[in-house]
């Protein structure tokens, strides 16, 4: 059941345009840049979607949609777009090789279409034939749409930059301003890392961007990601990680807040509205089901407070199902209370979710959980939060714990 309305839950989230170096109609981006919290979260899943058996618990639930997404798609798809579609989520999900059998002979058969020419641009330079990721990339840039051509450029650009660099081992990011970043760096380095999440030195730039914009905190999390989970071992990124650290830690101790320069445009970069309609009529006594992409709808007024979706009011005081993972609140090694989040957070301080991504799990009377990594399915009672802005704006209450199905 969790793969059916998990998969549901992001394909109904998609818009039909996707800003994005991999260029899939069935995704939609937000404006760029946007929050850190948010880019991290959806730069890590877009990463897990690309491993098809991970170390620690299932796949990841944007694997399962992308590859829905193929199988419906692998055997109709001729026209440009659709060939273009089907290379770009063989990318998503890592499989290069036959994304470069879609992608190779459409962009032949089509000279002219843009998309099908940036994703052979990525597929090439994943495959790590940067001389025809760069012909590739060429031909996008010359069909690119006006909004798209500044980070096609960028993505050439960096091609470049990496081919001229040879395997010599990296000491600093790709040199991708020349200087003095312009005022949109952020941005452009989002827009490739969106494309490339498996690529630590862009991850290893934002990094660098967010302290030349004040964040330290920020960046000094970055760099430990680089380090910890892409093994980038540079000096000099090293060196920057512990000086970054400490400025936030000297911050921390003061009061006063620190001056960023940083402005997002978009909380996250993966646009997820959500049609209820698709989901199957309220029951009083069985489990609905409760995606995090209808989670994801309520907004907070700082004013007028919470606003809640139809469907999610109509969910208030009924039992609900829902899959995600454990955060605890304290140090017990055993605890009846928890937060639930949509995917596991691998710095805190840099990813916390917003208060729409966090709900609060009370398990029945007389049971306890420990802390687990792998994904959970909660079964209980929802109740939403209109009036207390101490407490979570949702909460799981006499909730049960199952595996995924």
């Amino acid at each position: 059941m969790f793969r059916a309305w998990a998969t549901l839950a992001f394909i109904a989230g998609f818009a039909s345009s996707s800003p994005a170096g991999v260029h899939y109609s069935g995704e939609s981006f937000a404006e760029l840049p946007s929050r850190w919290s948010g880019f991290l979260v959806d730069h890590r899943s877009l990463r897990a979607a690309a491993i098809e058996k991970p170390k620690d618990g299932p796949q990841s639930p944007l694997r399962e949609t992308y590859l829905e997404a193929v199988r419906k798609l692998k055997d109709r798809a001729k026209t440009a777009d659709e060939l273009a579609d089907l290379g770009a989520l063989d990318i998503r999900l890592g499989r290069i090789d036959s994304a470069l059998n879609v992608l190779r002979p459409a962009a032949r058969a089509h000279p002219d279409h843009f998309r099908l020419a940036a994703n052979l641009g990525t597929a090439w330079q994943l495959a790590g034939d940067l001389d025809q990721a760069a012909a590739a990339l060429d031909d996008a840039v010359r069909l690119a749409p006006a909004k798209l051509k500044p980070f096609e450029e960028y993505h050439r650009k960096l091609i470049r930059l990496r081919n001229a660099e040879g395997k010599a081992k990296p000491e600093a990011p790709d040199d991708l301003f020349g200087g003095r970043p312009p005022e949109n760096a952020a941005a452009i380095v989002q827009y490739l890392a969106l494309a490339l999440p498996a690529d630590g030195r862009l991850l290893w730039q934002l990094g660098e961007i967010a302290f030349a914009h004040g964040e330290a905190g920020i960046a000094a999390a970055i760099l430990d990601g680089c380090v910890a989970e892409f093994g980038l071992g540079a000096k000099s990124l090293r060196e920057n990680r512990q000086k970054y650290r400490a400025i936030a830690e000297e911050r921390n101790r003061k009061p006063e807040p620190h001056p960023t320069t940083f402005v997002a445009k978009s909380p996250r970069p993966l646009r997820r509205s959500f049609d209820a309609s698709r989901l199957p009529p309220i029951r009083d006594t069985e489990p609905n089901p409760l995606p995090w992409a209808l989670v994801a709808g309520a907004t907070v007024d700082a004013r007028a407070g919470p606003k809640f979706p139809e469907h999610l009011r109509k969910l208030d005081g009924k039992p609900v199902e829902l899959f995600g993972y454990i955060q605890p609140v304290g140090d017990a090694a055993e605890f009846r209370g928890f937060m639930l989040i949509e995917y596991p957070v691998g710095c805190w301080f840099c990813e916390t979710p917003d208060p729409t991504a966090l709900i609060g799990v009370e398990l029945a009377p007389g049971l306890k959980t420990t802390a687990k990594r792998t994904l959970v399915r909660i079964t209980g009672t929802l109740t939403l939060n209109r009036d207390d802005p101490e407490d979570f704006l949702f909460r799981v209450t006499s909730a049960r714990i199952r595996d995924p199905e």
